[in-house]
C-alpha cells in the first residue's frame, strides 16, 4: 500500500475520538514544576521560557483565528469536529496561561501573557502567526465558499503550524524535559495538548487529500502556500538571534537535527495527501 492509499480518519471518527479524550488544564499537578522552576537558571531555563513564549503566541492566534474554518465546513460532521478543535485550542491556551500564573509566577490576564510572550519570539515566527495566518483567516471569513481559500488556510494551519512547527517543538522539548526529569506537570499537560493536535492534523491531512483527489487543481494552492511559508518555518526552528547550528544546545539537539525531523514529517504527510514535496519545484 502506498502512502497515498493510507486509511485516514474522517471528521465523524475524529469527533468520536474527541469525546473519549477530555481533560482539564486545571487538574494537572504543578507542585513539582514550581519547585524546579525556582531552582532552574541559565540557558536551560531561558530556552524553556522561549518555548513557552512561542506556545503562548501560537495558541492565542490559532484559537482566535479559527472560526472562519468552522463557517466554511463542507458537511455537518465536519462542522461538528471543527467546533471541537476550537474548544481544544482554548483549553491549550488556558493551560499555558495557568503555567505562567502558577509556575513562572507572573499572574495576569491571558492577553498580558501573550503580549509579553510576543516580545520573545522571532520575526519569522511573528510573520507566520501574526501576518500569514491572520490574512488567510480574513480571506476565509470573506469567502467561506471559496475552496482555494479553504485549502490555503488548512495548509497553513494544519500542515505548517500544527503538523510541522507544533510537532517538532513538542518532540524536542518533551524529550529533553523527560530525560532530565524536569517540569513533569508541564510535560503532562503538553503531552495531552499533543494528543489533541494529532487529531487536528489528522483532519487537515484528510481534508487536503480528499480535496486534491476530487479537484487536482487545488494542489497548486497547497504548493504555493508551502513555497510562501517554508523559509519562515525554517527560520522559526531556531531561537531568535542564533546563527549557530547548536542553537538548541540546552536541550541536546542541533538546529540541523530539528529541521531534519520537521522536514521528514512534512514529507510523509505530503506523500499521503498526494502532493510530494519534490513537486514544489515544478
Amino acid at each position: 500500500m502506498s502512502d497515498h492509499d493510507i486509511q485516514l480518519n474522517d471528521p465523524q471518527t475524529l469527533y468520536r475520538r474527541w469525546e473519549e479524550s477530555q481533560w482539564s488544564p486545571f487538574l494537572i499537578d504543578l507542585d513539582r514544576d514550581r519547585e524546579q522552576w525556582a531552582a532552574m537558571s541559565g540557558e536551560d531555563r531561558d530556552l524553556i521560557f522561549y518555548v513557552l513564549s512561542s506556545l503562548m503566541v501560537a495558541e492565542e492566534r490559532i484559537t482566535t483565528k479559527f472560526s472562519g474554518l468552522v463557517g466554511a465546513h463542507g458537511s455537518e460532521e465536519e462542522a461538528t469536529f471543527l467546533s471541537t478543535q476550537q474548544v481544544d485550542e482554548a483549553r491549550h491556551m488556558q493551560f499555558y496561561a495557568r503555567f505562567q500564573d502558577e509556575v513562572v509566577a507572573a499572574p495576569d490576564l491571558i492577553a498580558a501573557h501573550v503580549e509579553r510572550a510576543r516580545e520573545n519570539v522571532s520575526d519569522a515566527f511573528r510573520h507566520i502567526f501574526d501576518e500569514q495566518l491572520v490574512q488567510a483567516h480574513e480571506q476565509l471569513l470573506a469567502e467561506p465558499a471559496n475552496l482555494a481559500t479553504k485549502v490555503r488556510f488548512v495548509t497553513i494551519y494544519h500542515l505548517i503550524l500544527e503538523g510541522t512547527l507544533g510537532l517538532t517543538t513538542f518532540k524536542f522539548t518533551t524529550d529533553h524535559l523527560s530525560a532530565e526529569q524536569l517540569l513533569p506537570g508541564f510535560v503532562e499537560g503538553y503531552s495531552k495538548i499533543h494528543h489533541d493536535e494529532t487529531r487536528h492534523i489528522g483532519y487537515g491531512v484528510w481534508f487536503l487529500r480528499e480535496t486534491v483527489k476530487a479537484m487536482p487543481e487545488t494542489a497548486e494552492v497547497l504548493r504555493q502556500a508551502l513555497r510562501d511559508l517554508l523559509p519562515s518555518v525554517a527560520a522559526s526552528l531556531a531561537p531568535p538571534d542564533t546563527g549557530s547550528d547548536h542553537g538548541f544546545g540546552a536541550i541536546g539537539a542541533t538546529t540541523e537535527a530539528i529541521r531534519e525531523f520537521a522536514l521528514g514529517g512534512l514529507t510523509r504527510r505530503l506523500d499521503i495527501i498526494g502532493v510530494p514535496l519534490a513537486s514544489l519545484q515544478g
